[in-house]
């Protein structure tokens, strides 16, 4: 039987396109998540509970499936153990070939897995809180402090050191308002 498993992710919040994808190639069953997180993953537990001799489970990416590296490990063990295969559509990873993978592509995926489960739960993290209010990135430099650089700078009375010391404004950043 092929089994598809869906995660949302920010990209797809919804799940919608991955379930686009494995309806496409043929999935019978889906084992849907109704969040992000790591914890509580009831589906996951529900669909490796539901695995049998000759399965194929489909998923989009690596990330889609697993937590961690070591978490990617387990649950590679526990469905090699049921007799069942994985088919990763983003990694074109499928367990059911023989041919196998270099060592070298392997080592590739693990490394991508770990990027995408990075840049995942960075862009979680700011949806949050950007939800929450919170303003990303670098804080901008007080309004005040930039007028008087500005100020101090065209009287031509003080070098970038010296506007840099007083107002925190780097010289480099009073160039960037001047060029306004």
């Amino acid at each position: 039987m092929l089994i598809g498993y869906i995660r949302p992710s920010i990209v797809d919040p919804n799940g919608t396109s991955q379930r686009e994808k494995l309806t496409t190639l043929g999935c019978e069953l889906f084992f849907e998540e109704n969040h992000s997180s790591p914890k509580k993953r009831v589906e996951l537990k529900n669909m490796m509970n539901t695995l049998k001799q000759g399965d194929k489970l489909i998923i989009n990416r690596l990330s889609t499936l697993a937590d961690s590296t070591r978490h990617l490990v387990e649950l590679f063990e526990m469905i090699g153990k049921k007799g069942a295969n994985l088919y990763c559509i983003q990694e074109d990873l499928d367990t059911s070939k023989e041919a196998g993978y270099s060592f070298q592509s392997v080592l590739k995926h693990i490394v991508d897995f770990q990027s995408d489960l990075i840049s995942e739960r960075t862009k979680q993290g700011l949806s949050e809180a950007k939800k929450k209010g919170v303003s990303t990135g670098r804080p901008r430099k007080p309004d005040e402090n930039v007028a008087r650089a500005i100020d101090m700078y065209q009287s031509n009375q003080y070098t970038l050191a010296q506007i840099k010391e007083a107002t925190g404004i780097s010289k480099s950043t009073l160039y960037r308002y001047l060029e306004q």
